[in-house]
């Protein structure tokens, strides 16, 4: 009879764990700190050569600086991405991970892995 039990209640913990969300750039402001998935078209690229890490941005929802969203790849990840993201511009894409507001209070998502992005 225990196992029975046992295995009922590992049957029944895996539906009370939260789904993870899936929203647009303009939604990713209201899953902060959660992890999601936001998917978009990426509207611009920006390679900060001279900011700590060299990270490349994709924005969402609007070229930089008018973007609702953007994805932060390290400049040590980024070759790992093919096709690499400058090509990204113009596509349809889902990013998954924790969203985090970022400076100037925009949401943005770190990804470090081509398995954190999706070409729709």
């Amino acid at each position: 009879m225990v196992p029975l039990m046992f295995g009922s209640l590992f049957l029944a913990l895996p539906s009370t764990l939260p789904a993870q969300q899936t929203v647009g750039a303009g939604g990713a402001a209201a899953v902060v700190g959660k992890g999601a998935t936001v998917c978009g078209k990426v509207e611009s690229y920006r390679y900060e050569e001279n900011s700590d890490g060299q990270p490349t941005f994709l924005h969402f929802g609007g070229a930089y600086p008018n973007h609702t969203f953007a994805v932060r790849i390290a400049g040590d990840d980024t070759p790992k991405f093919q096709p690499a993201p400058e090509a990204l511009v113009g596509q349809m894409i889902c990013v998954t991970g924790t969203v985090a507001f970022a400076q100037g209070n925009k949401p943005e998502m770190v990804i470090s892995s081509p398995t954190e992005l999706t070409l729709m």
